[in-house]
């Protein structure tokens, strides 16, 4: 049975905070409303990019908008909820004050808004709007000199335009008073009305017409009532304007709203009396979602699903949102919406779903927002002209459009969650389509009920003939009765009707929870195991509060490495956010103070999913599941609306002065303050008010040093982060950390950079070409014919003509960007100018070279503007300049498919005095995304500059010449690879001779390449750059020279074992990191330290020489010997071991010496080995190599390959290779047909 319960006491306990009306101050009389007319004059077409004005003056008064004030509020203060007066004035009259006449619509609506705290608690607005008449012979006067001032106005404008082309008039206030008193009324009369724009549909004349004004009923709760809020409000202006008094004064309901009608207990659901009836609200169980009374279902049929997850996507990544749309209570429903669908997580940023027009300097905040702003009569698919349109998205409402920023990533299983809400509203009778807003036709009305029913019902209730469930019924049936009229119709409305609609909002009621549930089903399957990749470092608040910064509180590399690749582009952007991060420093703080409520829910969901084992043990192969708890969540709600659990005191008669509460039709009274300032506290603690509300100008100057401080701490931050992100990719190269999704997370970072730098160039940006802030502001200064000049980087080559063919200006970047596609958009063009800028090392002296021209950058924007502040602007570009601390390929890895001209230098030994002398040289370049073709250089040239499409990071180059004889010999220093836009230069050395009859022959030679750092040999010590991004780390050793038996006897046995391993560890590491973070595989195989050099040092161990000074040895020689060995002894029957497997080796030795290619006795190794890796065999080959009798004569007792113990180890180690898909470039085994 439902208990009467009282709301008497702290006002965070009670349903409402404040009643307030807002309208017209007949005392102040009418003050336009500037800042509406100047804000809403400029607007932007986003199709045609036609600029158009909508003057304020070129309306008719009763079409321009006045300020508004707060007539009054009820109480004057509460408890932990200050009454921010201007805010809440400008919420409830976005656009201020409006008037009609009769012969003009005057529907009255509803709207609602939220007011953000200093500490971040929100409190709701619900706002009923009316036209109420004027009785006050001092406004209607003043309308109608207004009215004459307008029209005089126009008929001067017209007459001087029709006697000369001169522009519009702008004259005075002074001027236009001075025109009424030369023109008499016969000839105001006289001129037809329809001559003057916006009058013949707002012309007044106080004699014949009826002025009204508009009002505001406004009720500010704690939670987001909305349902009961709007029907108590709807109750409200129902009595106001009916015939008939309402059965006690207005005092006594509102009074009873704010002081005797608490906020339901949790998990109940509450019943208490409006004007005509009950009116029930209800709060959620501790384990259930939190309050969202906003209609989502309205939210999917206006935008449409796809739409809408869009728009959540956008949401959760923290970009910039702009809703539009005519009605502000859509611009609520979306808003709200949406951030309902967040939970677990919360927006942290700027939230205005209403953005009255006195604070539309607040789209120039450069911070992700959530704003709304109200489309304009005379607009057609507009919206403002904004600074922020990089990561800007636009949302149409009432074109059920959504603009996203460019790339934006897939929600995690996009199809099937848009399928799955699909059914949900299919099931509730709504399309999934944006705009399609019909249901299933509704079931025909039963018959009205006639007045003996209710009587009779009334009759058992006064003789105990009904129970509570039957009383419940009766009073539910006596306020639809009094709702439609004590005849039972009402404007044509039935009881049957009002039934109706109390189903439909049971059902959207239900809708609503279900559709939550789905997508909060979805964030518990993305971080259903979160916990386990959260870091507690600190040992106690006060240690973890003082290292906030600089302790992170998330395992992010791990946790990715664990989801399904679809998703990783998703969640690397989103583990960035400040939601998450919010998100993860409440659960670090659970530690030592209580659960977030949010989260408490969250993990109680997660537990109870542990305790069932609905987790996949393997989450990277998850597949989608359903929602499973739509049903019973549905229940849950639909049974707390249907029987109300608590029931608040009913409105009583007043202790209220004689006179007083007097019912005036249509005429909202005057309130006795003094009965409703019953019960009231006072405030004795001053509550910090946000200034985001606050138009004036010293809050405005405020924020915007805010935002200023905000950029240039976002800058320290993010910069910061990418340097540490850097660092930690290099220890994993290194072999100093564990293998993690870095690339990805920097591809991440640096994405956020580029916004970053879009919002800090269009913070108070005035004129812009293009969506992009800052390729615009580069588009002004190439206009200007500015000339960025930079000093060329200096290379560790010390050839005059290397250095001058990279001395490029500083306008290359934006040259080469502007021709690379004419599909990149301004947004994508100013990202590859970043991207070429940061890989180039340049990005911060660019930056500081278009900042020079200050006159340029003070037309360009306004005085408050972060680039006209020198001291952040300074400090902003020296966070940036620490980016040139390590190397990025960003732009490299970033755009693939672009056109990139490279030079390619081969040096010969300088310090043999022989010519360098070669028959038809050849080159071919090869990299991550392709190769370069076999490239021809000239005769007694050692420089080819040639043009081909971007080979990513450069890995092998295969250098070769024609079989021309003994004289056609080099011994070759190395070559040098430059890429002649971003400035990388790739040093392949080589140090081997390349010709017919000297060394081990070779024609041909694969050499491995180096990243070299862009400074001098001098500087070397000093440059703090990041090493060459190899695939494996670096040995001591030489680079790729002869292989010296000497060195190998040097060399004992536990090393040459030690490198083996490391060899076969690189590789194991190399494989389990994830497919976008492998280094360079064939550097791990055939590069210094790899396992092709390691191999040769196992099998040159103990190897006898009977040469005289040992010169050099080649293992393809013992190779080549044990093959024909074996080939011997299989002719005669006299092999052992394993036929298959020395027909293999055979085969495969007989193949690389078919080959066409003349590699030499090095290369010839070198492929077998990596053949062998490939194909398995290596591990089974070296036993019989071991086992062949030539071993035992080419070697000592003490060598490794004699010692069985160390080949079956060898062989075991070798074997973990075979898990590992080893694809090798073609550069390796070309002409190799195996």
């Amino acid at each position: 049975m439902s208990g009467v319960t009282s709301g008497t006491g702290s006002a965070s306990c009670r349903f409402a905070h404040y009643f307030v009306v807002c309208g017209l101050d007949t005392e102040t009389g009418l003050e336009p409303e500037e800042l509406a007319g100047k804000y809403s004059s400029l607007e932007w077409d986003r199709e045609k990019k036609d600029l158009f004005q909508c003057e304020s003056f070129e309306q008719s008064p009763l079409r321009r908008s006045f300020k508004s004030k707060v007539l009054a509020r009820y109480p004057e203060s509460t408890d932990r909820s200050p009454f921010n007066r201007d805010a809440v004035n400008m919420l409830c009259m976005p656009h201020g004050l409006s008037f009609r006449s009769q012969a003009d619509g005057r529907e009255h609506h509803f709207h609602s808004f939220t007011v953000a705290q200093g500490d971040g608690t929100r409190s709701y607005g619900f706002v009923h709007t009316y036209y109420e008449a004027v009785t006050s012979a001092q406004i209607t006067t003043a309308m109608q000199t207004l009215h004459q001032m307008h029209h005089v106005e126009h008929y001067s404008t017209s007459s001087s335009s029709s006697s000369s082309a001169s522009s519009p008039s702008t004259s005075s206030m002074d001027s236009l008073v001075s025109s009424l008193g030369e023109l008499d009324a016969d000839s105001l009369a006289a001129r037809p009305l329809s001559a003057c724009l916006g009058c013949a549909a707002g012309s007044f004349q106080p004699t014949r017409d009826t002025l009204y004004a508009s009002k505001a009923l406004c009720v500010l709760t704690p939670l987001p009532f909305l349902h009961a809020a709007r029907h108590f409000l709807s109750q409200l202006h129902q009595a106001v304007t009916s015939h008939a008094a309402p059965p006690l004064p207005l005092e006594s309901y509102i009074h009873n709203i704010l002081y005797e009608v608490p906020v339901p207990p949790p998990g109940r659901s509450l019943r208490f009396y409006g004007v005509q009836g009950p009116i029930v609200c209800q709060q959620p169980s501790p384990e259930e979602l939190p309050l969202g009374d906003y209609p989502l279902g309205e939210a999917f049929s206006l935008l449409g699903v796809e739409n809408m997850v869009r728009l959540l996507t956008s949401v959760l990544l923290e970009t910039q949102v702009l809703l539009y749309s005519q009605d502000y209570q859509r611009l609520m429903t979306v808003a709200e919406g949406i951030t309902n669908l967040l939970f677990p997580f919360q927006w942290q940023h700027v939230y205005l779903p209403i953005l009255p027009a006195p604070l539309h300097h607040l789209l120039d905040a450069p911070v992700p927002f959530l704003m709304g702003i109200q489309r304009k009569d005379c607009s057609q698919c507009s919206t403002l002209d904004l600074s922020h349109e990089a990561n800007l998205c636009f949302v149409d409402i009432d074109n059920h459009r959504v603009d996203p920023p460019e790339d934006l990533p897939l929600f995690p299983d996009q199809p099937e969650l848009i399928q799955e809400l699909n059914e949900v509203l299919l099931r509730f009778g709504l399309q999934p389509h944006g705009g399609a807003t019909t249901t299933n036709p509704a079931p025909a009305a039963p018959p009205c009920l006639s007045s003996l029913v209710l009587e009779d019902l009334m009759e058992d209730r006064r003789n105990g003939n009904l129970g509570g469930e039957e009383l419940a019924m009766l009073e539910r049936l006596q306020a639809l009765a009094r709702r439609c009229g004590e005849g039972g119709m009402e404007g044509g409305k039935t009881l049957g009707r009002a039934f109706q609609e109390e189903e439909e909002e049971l059902n959207a009621a239900k809708m609503n929870v279900q559709l939550r549930e789905v997508f909060a089903g979805r964030f518990a399957s993305i971080f259903g195991r979160y916990e386990e990749f959260v870091i507690h470092s600190a040992p106690d608040l006060e240690s973890w509060l003082g290292n906030r910064d600089g302790t992170s509180n998330f395992d992010k590399g791990s946790f990715l490495s664990a989801q399904p690749s679809p998703h990783l582009h998703f969640l690397s952007w989103f583990l960035e956010t400040a939601m998450f991060s919010s998100f993860l420093d409440s659960k670090v703080l659970s530690r030592w103070a209580d659960q977030e409520p949010l989260q408490r829910v969250f993990d109680g969901r997660l537990e109870r999913e542990h305790l069932y084992d609905t987790f996949e043990d393997d989450p990277g192969n998850r597949r989608y599941r359903k929602c499973s708890v739509l049903h019973k969540s549905a229940q849950a709600m639909e049974r707390r609306l249907l029987k109300a659990d608590h029931t608040a005191i009913h409105p009583h008669l007043l202790d209220m002065k004689i006179g007083q509460g007097r019912h005036q039709q249509g005429c909202f009274p005057r309130l006795q303050a003094d009965v409703l300032a019953q019960g009231h506290h006072t405030n004795k603690r001053s509550l910090h008010q946000s200034k985001l509300l606050d138009p004036s100008h010293s809050a405005v100057t405020q924020i915007q040093r805010g935002f200023v401080e905000g950029l240039l701490s976002e800058c320290r931050l993010k910069t910061r982060r990418m340097l540490m992100e850097r660092m930690g990719k290099e220890s994993v190269e290194l072999g100093q950390g564990e293998a993690s999704i870095t690339g990805l997370q920097e591809n991440t970072l640096i994405h956020s950079l580029c916004d970053l730098l879009e919002r800090t160039w269009g913070h108070g940006l005035l004129l812009k070409q293009g969506r992009s802030a800052l390729w615009s502001h580069l588009l002004y200064c190439q206009a200007n014919g500015e000339k960025m000049e930079l000093p060329s980087p200096v290379y560790s080559v010390k050839s005059d003509h290397i250095c001058q063919s990279i001395s490029l200006p500083g306008y290359s970047v934006q040259w080469f960007v502007q021709t690379m596609s004419e599909s990149l958009s301004e947004v994508g063009r100013a990202r590859a100018w970043i991207h070429l800028s940061l890989e180039k090392k340049v990005l911060s002296q660019h930056l500081k070279l278009l900042l020079a021209n200050q006159n340029l950058i003070r037309q360009l924007y306004k005085p408050h503007a972060f680039l006209l502040r020198e001291e952040e602007r300074e400090q902003f570009l020296f966070h940036l300049l620490s980016l040139n601390t390590v190397d990025y390929l960003c732009f490299t890895r970033t755009f693939t498919s672009i056109s990139i001209p490279y030079r390619v230098v081969i040096t010969p030994m300088k310090k043999l005095s022989i010519a360098m002398t070669m028959s038809n040289p050849w080159v071919c370049v090869s990299g991550e995304l392709g190769d370069s073709g076999v490239r021809q250089i000239p005769k007694n040239i050692q420089e080819i500059f040639f043009q081909c499409q971007n080979l990513g990071r450069l890995s092998t180059l295969q250098l070769g010449q024609e079989n021309s004889g003994l004289l056609a010999k080099c011994l070759v220093d190395c070559v040098i690879v430059h890429n002649e836009i971003t400035g990388h230069t790739y040093r392949f050395p080589c140090g081997r001779w390349l010709g017919k009859g000297v060394g081990d022959g070779s024609l041909e030679r694969v050499l491995i390449g180096q990243l070299v750092s862009p400074r001098g040999e001098e500087e070397s010590g000093r440059w703090t750059g990041t090493p060459p991004e190899q695939g494996s780390p670096p040995q001591s050793g030489r680079m790729g020279g002869l292989v010296s038996l000497g060195r190998s006897n040097r060399l004992s046995s536990v090393q040459v074992q030690e490198e083996m391993r490391e060899a076969v560890n690189n590789l194991v590491k190399h494989f389990h990191k994830a497919e976008q973070e492998r280094g360079n595989l064939t550097a791990l195989l055939c590069g210094e330290g790899g396992l092709v050099r390691s191999l040769e040092q196992f099998l040159l161990h103990g190897f006898k020489s009977s040469r005289l000074f040992q010169r050099s040895v080649f293992i393809w020689d013992y190779v080549e010997k044990v093959v024909v060995s074996m080939e011997t002894a299989d002719q005669m029957g006299d092999l052992r071991g394993s036929t298959e497997l020395c027909d293999s080796l055979c085969h495969y030795a007989n193949a690389i010496n078919a080959s066409p290619r003349n590699i030499g006795k090095e290369g010839k190794f070198q492929l077998l080995v990596c053949l062998g890796v490939r194909d398995q065999l290596l591990p089974q080959w070296l036993p019989l190599l071991a086992e062949s009798h030539l071993t035992a004569r080419l070697y000592e007792e003490s060598a490794l390959v004699q010692d069985r113990a160390a080949v079956n180890s060898l062989s075991r180690i070798l074997h973990t290779l075979h898990e590992f898909p080893i694809t090798l470039e073609t550069a390796l085994i070309k002409g190799v047909d195996l």
